[in-house]
């Protein structure tokens, strides 16, 4: 097959038409066909004899899957520049070329060398080029050109979604789709046969069928039972070539599972049942179960239980459990032996969801009897009511009965019943019964005030059997006596204004009474017989169980009297007739002029500032003493000096407390040894030691001169310390710390011996010492201290 392509041909798109090579065509061919088509570009006599240049294709189609030894043939390119003597070089590029198609440069010759899968790629497009084999030069212009791969039969159908889960109601009827299944081919489906499917079933007949052409599959059985044959496979083939001998097939199953309807009745068992049912069994408690088979599912066996005879359906009622499908027969009244020994209840079970297509089956239900024997058993003694209500006057004396209670023995013995109230309730401190009787009495005075109800609990057992008991509540009512008098509401106080005028009425009170309505709520009022006419006040007596307090004269004034005292009886009506006096506090304030609320002025002011009279006496008594602290203790700070020059009685010890290291012997204010060598000398040696004197080394004693301290040098001054420091740890008055006492005395182990001045001997000096008279008189003891001390020297 050969197809011609001209450069310079310019023609309509019918070119298209051409595209299948199925016909060897000349350009003048083509040209006498465009002729006769309308709309086509018509070319010129002269033009049609020119020689053009132009492609010859050839083979355009290759088989799929070539299993030959060679390379199989695909097609030829041949140019019309070609002459046949090898001058063209032919070159092939696009998809494949070279690799996969390979094409003889001299012959244009196209072969493909690779066995090709039209499934992976079904066409490939390639471009074509012819050269001047000496000159390199194009003697076509590059042209595309498609080969495409032809199929064949090389793949059989499948079905990518199997294996299939499927279901289907029983009982349907014949022909009811139950699913589609589809396979597919990877075949060309436009040529030929191959990608053709026909579907068959293997397995599953005669249950089921399927249509060959669209692969449904249907019922082929009637009535279908479920409770028979629940599952079921199907095995479906799908085969191409249109199912001819020699196609490819593929096959899947189907897992078909039938469905439930409601097509089987409730049953029972059996007809007749029996059940024993002791008398003491508890009203709305459980006391039998009975159950009828259902071989339907879900929904479709759901029963619905009931008792249809009125005998059974009086004593007993029966429900049914949701899960066990069980009917729940329960106690409706409590039952008595003596009185009725068996029951006989008719019970139904109904399917409670009836598909009207299987009526034809029958009614969907059944009947069983149940025999319900009563059990003979012990029982509690039973109160002739289910609770009593008694009622008692208050103030009764102890003893007086307050009602009885009676209980009985229902069994056919009838034994003896004994009386006990509850041991646990506050009954017992009140009440007490009479054990044979049941008769209940008071044990003390009751207060209806106190308490106006009273809640017991009786309790009756058999003498036979003191543990089987049952109890009843009893309430007791205690009834009101006119044993409280009334007395004055007294929650407001009473105000009166300045400007109040005779006649008018200050304020209107009621009265309270603790009794009841029957004797509290009649009250009369009036002021004391036995008391002089009040001048100020009087009181009314509305006659509806109030009061209103009268202004008897003008013009009151709280400065000149703020309070008064009005006494009212009042008495209520009850039987006998109570009475009681209250002394109401009436005060006198100035009122506000507009509306009718009255409220004094003083007050008015203390409630707007949140504070009370008392509170703000008690804030200026605060702020006062604290003023006094603070002055006194400015006082004292200014009053409190130290004083500079030491009393002459002073001799006592002084202990001076330092917060930071001592001086040594540098420190002046140290403890004066002298009086601790010999204390009967300290007066003689007082001195003022406030004055530094300018010269201190003219205060120095002679060293050659003996002091009256060497005579002391025998005293044993540590021991003295010793004794003062045992005195002063066995002191208990003193303050619980160390005190430190300086008493500027240096050890006797020193090597080196003591550098004081006071302790110094030196020769006798002819130093004068008048010159410290001129210092002031605190020295001139200080002068005459040291003569004294040279004369004794020398002598």
């Amino acid at each position: 097959f050969f197809f011609f392509l001209f450069e310079s041909f310019n023609v309509c798109s019918h070119l298209s038409f051409f595209s299948l090579p199925l016909l060897l065509l000349t350009a003048h061919d083509i040209c006498s066909e465009l002729r006769h088509e309308p709309g086509c570009v018509k070319t010129s006599k002269s033009s049609l004899l020119q020689p053009k240049r132009g492609w010859i294709w050839n083979q355009f189609f290759v088989l799929e899957e070539h299993m030959g030894p060679d390379a199989q043939y695909v097609g030829k390119l041949h140019s019309n520049s070609d002459k046949g003597d090898g001058s063209v070089r032919y070159i092939l590029s696009g998809e494949g070329a070279g690799t996969i198609f390979i094409i003889d440069e001299v012959t244009g010759d196209i072969h493909a060398t690779k066995s090709l899968d039209r499934e992976r790629k079904t066409h490939y497009v390639l471009h074509a080029q012819a050269l001047d084999r000496n000159t390199e030069e194009a003697l076509e212009p590059k042209s595309e050109f498609i080969i495409k791969v032809q199929d064949i039969n090389d793949n059989a159908p499948k079905f990518p979604d199997g294996p299939f889960v499927a279901t289907v109601p029983e009982m349907c009827e014949v022909g009811t789709s139950v699913l589609q299944v589809t396979a597919s081919d990877a075949d060309d489906p436009t040529y030929g046969n191959s990608a053709k499917i026909v579907y068959s079933i293997l397995q599953g007949q005669p249950y089921f069928s399927v249509d060959p052409k669209t692969g449904i599959i249907r019922t082929a059985l009637a009535d279908m039972d479920r409770e028979a044959r629940e599952h079921y496979t199907v095995v479906i083939q799908a085969k191409d070539m249109a199912g001819q001998v020699g196609g490819l097939s593929g096959s899947t199953t189907i897992n078909i599972t039938l469905t439930d309807v409601n097509d089987n009745p409730p049953k029972f068992p059996q007809k007749n049942y029996q059940l024993y049912v002791p008398e003491s069994a508890e009203v709305g408690k459980p006391v039998g179960k009975i159950k009828a088979n259902d071989d339907d599912l879900g929904v479709n066996a759901d029963i619905k239980y009931s008792i249809i005879n009125s005998e059974g359906a009086n004593m007993f009622s029966i429900s049914t459990d949701r899960e066990t499908r069980e009917g729940i027969i329960s106690l409706k009244k409590l039952l008595n032996y003596e009185r009725k020994k068996t029951y006989t209840l008719h019970i139904e079970g109904t399917n409670t969801h009836v598909d009207p297509r299987f009526s034809y089956l029958g009614s969907f239900k059944d009947t069983a009897t149940l025999k319900i024997t009563v059990g003979d058993v012990d029982e509690a003694p039973i109160f002739s009511m289910d609770y009593y209500i008694l009622d008692v006057y208050e103030n009764s004396p102890s003893g007086t009965e307050v009602g009885a209670v009676t209980a009985r023995d229902p069994d056919s013995r009838n034994s003896p019943v004994r009386y006990f109230m509850d041991s646990k309730e506050d009954g017992e401190r009140y009440f007490r019964i009479d054990e044979i009787r049941g008769v209940i009495r008071t044990m003390q005075p009751l207060d209806r005030e106190d308490t106006p109800w009273h809640n017991i609990t009786v309790m009756a057992s058999e003498v036979d059997n003191p543990n089987l008991n049952r109890h009843v509540p009893v309430t007791v009512q205690v009834l009101d006596m006119n044993d409280n008098p009334p007395e004055v509401s007294t929650e407001e106080e009473v105000i009166v204004c300045e400007n109040s005028r005779p006649g008018q009425v200050i304020q209107t009170v009621t009265a309270v009474d603790k009794d009841d309505f029957a004797n509290g709520q009649r009250f009369s009022f009036a002021l004391p017989s036995h008391l002089p006419v009040n001048p100020n006040f009087t009181l009314k007596d509305n006659e509806d169980s109030t009061a209103s307090i009268i202004a008897r004269r003008r013009r009151f004034n709280h400065l000149t009297q703020e309070l008064y005292e009005l006494p009212v009886v009042v008495w209520d009506g009850g039987e006998p007739s109570l009475s009681s006096t209250s002394t109401l506090t009436l005060r006198v304030c100035p009122c506000q002029r507009h509306g009718k609320i009255r409220i004094c002025q003083g007050e008015a002011f203390l409630s707007s500032a949140g504070l009370s009279t008392g509170a703000l006496i008690a804030i200026l008594l605060c702020i006062i003493i604290l003023l006094a602290i603070v002055v006194l203790f400015v006082t004292l700070r200014r009053s409190k000096k130290e004083p500079l020059i030491i009393a002459e009685e002073d001799i006592r010890e002084n202990v001076v407390t330092y917060d930071d290291e001592g001086g040594g012997e540098e420190d002046t204010e140290a403890f004066d040894i002298i009086a601790l060598r010999n204390p009967a000398a300290a007066e003689e040696l007082k001195f003022r030691r406030d004055i530094r004197p300018e010269a201190r080394g003219h205060c120095s004693l002679p060293h050659n001169h003996k002091t009256p301290s060497v005579e002391l040098d025998e005293v044993d001054v540590q021991e003295f310390i010793r004794q003062r420091l045992v005195e002063a740890d066995m002191d208990t008055s003193v303050p619980p710390y160390d005190s430190l006492q300086t008493y500027a005395y240096e050890g006797q182990g020193s090597s080196t011996g003591s550098i004081s001045p006071l302790d110094s001997v030196a020769a006798p000096s002819e130093q004068e010492y008048n010159y410290l008279e001129d210092w002031g008189p605190e020295f001139r003891r200080l002068a005459e201290l040291y003569e004294d001390s040279e004369s004794d020297v020398t002598t």
